[in-house]
């Protein structure tokens, strides 16, 4: 199976840059599943159930968010209808939406997706180590495919996790920082891992904020209402291949586009 994740899309900027390379991409690598994390394309703050809509008609088959996904809060009575989208498994028992999903291919195949949160710098959650564990048990009932999407902060949080999931799933992909990491690699006992996908938004831009905007902001410390980046877009994601048979990762290639 060829998985393509696509990092944070980051407002319209993000949205047309899937638009514009998806459906190459698709052909070029013969993908099977495709994941992008979604949590900031209305305006770089949360998602409508309009653009949830207008990804997955770009080839998009499943969305995962993170701390951003209650942003919207017409998105909330959305959330529950439609398991293609997830939040964070680790949030306490009661909140609307879906921590994971099994996902069937068009070929038949499945793949389970789980969606996590940190807790290093960031709102508090329970023990995402802890709630995957049973989790994965539970989806390898199903399928040995299982790709993980730790919006987290912190590198070493994500590491110590990419460590202590190694062997039990096919890949955890780290989201949150729209800085892409170049670590990429697959662990010992063959789960594929990078620290962070990246963001595919603005690439002129202070994580997908404009510049000017960012620098009074640290200049000044004043609070205002930040504006998504225009201008020319950038695309990272990556490939991640697994074998169909063990579920184990074969290869994690990482991918930068620009689009003018």
């Amino acid at each position: 199976m060829k998985v393509l994740f696509i990092g944070d899309i980051v407002g319209k900027t993000g949205r047309n840059a899937v638009k514009a390379l998806l459906p190459n991409l698709i052909d070029k690598y013969k993908l099977d599943l495709v994941i992008a994390n979604g949590e900031n394309i209305a305006g770089g703050f949360g998602l409508t159930e309009a653009l949830v809509t207008e990804l997955f008609r770009m080839g998009v088959d499943v969305i995962t968010t993170g701390n951003h996904v209650w942003d919207k809060k017409d998105f909330i009575n959305y959330i529950s209808k439609d398991n293609r989208v997830l939040r964070p498994l680790n949030y306490p028992p009661g909140v609307p939406g879906y921590g994971s999903v099994i996902y069937t291919l068009t070929n038949g195949m499945k793949a389970g997706i789980i969606n996590l949160s940190g807790r290093v710098f960031m709102p508090s959650m329970d023990c995402p180590f802890r709630t995957a564990k049973p989790e994965i048990e539970y989806l390898k009932k199903e399928t040995d495919i299982i790709i993980i999407d730790l919006h987290a902060e912190a590198t070493s949080e994500k590491i110590a996790f990419g460590y202590y999931v190694d062997g039990k799933v096919s890949a955890v992909i780290g989201t949150h920082t729209h800085v892409q990491t170049a670590d990429e690699k697959v662990l010992q006992h063959g789960t594929a891992y990078i620290t962070d996908v990246g963001m595919t938004g603005p690439s002129y831009s202070v994580i997908g904020i404009g510049v000017d905007q960012i620098i009074q902001r640290f200049l000044t410390g004043m609070p205002d209402r930040f504006i998504t980046a225009g201008g020319d877009g950038i695309l990272s994601a990556v490939v991640i291949e697994i074998s169909n048979d063990s579920g184990k990762a074969t290869a994690i290639q990482r991918l930068q586009i620009s689009v003018p």
